[in-house]
């Protein structure tokens, strides 16, 4: 088992309800392909450095969780097409 961190740029411009139902799909997807979530930093609302899909601001949230060596992949190929979702990053923790 590795240690990842999963950075997730969500909509802004979205209801709190449907943020929340993103980051817990996003949750789920993680436990699906059997990792295991540690910490969730919700980190809040911040101005976006660029613009993106016309929005200037998104809520940032990182998720840390130890999986397997295939799961990041598997876990990006579901973040790229869910609608709220403007960035993500899944990045390998050092020990």
């Amino acid at each position: 088992m590795n240690k990842y961190e999963l950075s997730l740029v969500v909509n802004a411009k979205i209801e709190d309800e449907v943020r929340t139902a993103v980051v817990d799909k996003a949750k789920a997807y993680i436990e699906r392909f059997g990792g295991t979530i540690t910490d969730i930093n919700e980190a809040g609302k911040k101005r976006l450095a660029y613009e993106i899909q016309k929005m200037n601001e998104g809520f940032y949230y990182f998720i840390k969780f130890d999986a397997e060596p295939q799961a990041p992949a598997e876990l990006e190929q579901r973040l790229r097409i869910m609608d709220n979702v403007l960035r993500y990053l899944c990045v390998k923790q050092e020990a």
